[in-house]
């Protein structure tokens, strides 16, 4: 079974949160360290990671809702 990048991060904590979430659903997930270690508290790069027959349930359940997508465009135009 492969896994798949399917967000990636520069602080660690969010990759966390998000392993969280799927976790949350019965989604096996995992964190990739891909840059230097945190120094002093800056934080770390990272990737999430999940299998492949779980991949678009994942990234439905890490995605925001269309309304709110909407909205923001709506806003742009108007700027």
């Amino acid at each position: 079974m492969y896994w798949i990048t399917i967000r990636t991060t520069n602080l660690r904590w969010e990759a966390e949160l998000m392993q969280q979430v799927l976790a949350a659903h019965d989604i096996p997930s995992r964190i990739l360290d891909i840059g230097i270690m945190s120094y002093l508290g800056a934080g770390s790069p990272a990737a999430l990671q999940v299998r492949s027959p779980d991949q678009w349930t994942a990234l439905l359940l890490l995605s925001s809702p269309e309304e709110e997508q909407a909205g923001q465009s709506d806003k742009s135009d108007y700027s």
